[in-house]
């Protein structure tokens, strides 16, 4: 009766069918595991190499043969998305210049890869369209715009090369029109697109791809875009003037000796911030300012150009309110004498 082997000692020999094909997985494995993963697959360029063997015995002992080497160059596959990284509409006013908004470029094939950009402000569907200004690369990659800092984009000519699995940021800065108005929003998009080529899924670029392989458009057709919106966020301010007055009589009539009090509520409304609002108010001919009379919100103001909001210049009193958010009031009150 005939001993069957351990199937280890077989594995070791060689010596039945299942060696050969087990060699083979096993190196196919090790050249594939030897490579990074990228979203794509395996690094563009990459040689896939692969030889098979096959062992028999002969009346002078085992031997061994090796079959020819079959290399396969991977193409590179071109994939890219994009993505607008603004946490909601970036605000905007009438007139304003240097709007940036933020996207961001991921190549999602498998080589480097030069994108080419553009930038669409006229998309349908939203209120007004802003004017471009400029496309600028975050040079010094932290993710924030630095005027001067970071790089110009100019078509052609320094268009992002981006490495698989890795993102380039990229701000659109616009200017707003001034006739716009508030709550009014645009749809400002970004469009990469992958300089070797674009088309549907499949289609083959010859040589194209990096390492000599060819390059094959991926799911995405080698381009990619994102939206953004601007929202207008505008103010108007109302200014209520009103007066009381206090005669040396204990009433109300102005006569000699009255002391009127002045009262300018300013009423910010829309759903901005009104920035540096100053109330100011000339003293009227026929009357005195009382000296250290200004209050802003009931808190008492010096008449001198200090540290704080109020101050009188000898013919009039001002009063710095600061930045006031739509919806609230700033109220300021002075006191004259009629002589």
């Amino acid at each position: 009766m005939m001993t069957r082997k351990p199937l280890s000692r077989r594995l070791d020999t060689g010596r039945h069918s299942i060696a050969p094909a087990l060699l083979t997985s096993c190196i196919i494995a090790a050249t594939l595991s030897a490579n990074p993963a990228y979203a794509a697959g395996t690094l563009a360029g990459t040689d896939i190499q692969n030889i098979a063997s096959a062992t028999f015995d002969t009346a002078g002992g085992p031997v061994t043969i090796q079959s020819n080497t079959v290399v396969i160059k991977v193409d590179e596959l071109l994939d890219v998305t994009v993505a607008s990284t603004d946490p909601g509409d970036v605000t905007t006013s009438p007139g304003a210049t240097g709007n940036v908004q933020t996207f961001r470029i991921t190549n999602t094939g498998n080589g480097d890869e030069a994108f080419g950009l553009t930038a669409n402000v006229a998309n349908g569907g939203d209120d007004f369209d802003p004017t471009l200004q400029q496309i600028v690369i975050d040079t010094n990659n932290n993710g924030v715009y630095d005027a001067g800092v970071d790089t110009v984009y100019t078509s052609g000519v320094n268009d992002p090369v981006i490495a698989p699995d890795q993102s380039v940021t990229v701000f659109v800065i616009t200017a707003t029109p001034a006739g716009v108005v508030d709550t009014n929003r645009a749809n400002v998009s970004l469009n990469a697109v992958a300089r070797t080529g674009t088309g549907t899924a499949g289609t083959s670029f010859a040589g194209a791809g990096q390492g000599g392989g060819d390059a094959v458009v991926g799911s995405t057709t080698a381009q990619g875009t994102a939206s953004g919106f601007l929202a207008v966020r505008a103010t108007s301010v109302a200014l209520l003037k009103s007066a009381t007055i206090l005669d040396p009589f204990g009433g109300n009539r102005p006569v000699p000796g009255a002391v009127i009090t002045y009262s300018l509520v300013a009423t910010v409304s829309g759903t901005g911030t009104m920035n540096n609002l100053v109330i100011t108010d000339p003293i009227p001919a026929g009357s005195s300012y009382q000296a250290a009379s200004i209050t802003l919100e009931a808190a008492a103001l010096t008449d001198a150009a200090d540290a704080d909001a109020g101050r009188f210049t000898g013919t009039s009193i001002s009063v710095a309110a600061g930045n006031v958010p739509a919806g609230q009031t700033r109220t300021v009150t002075f006191k004259v004498l009629i002589p």
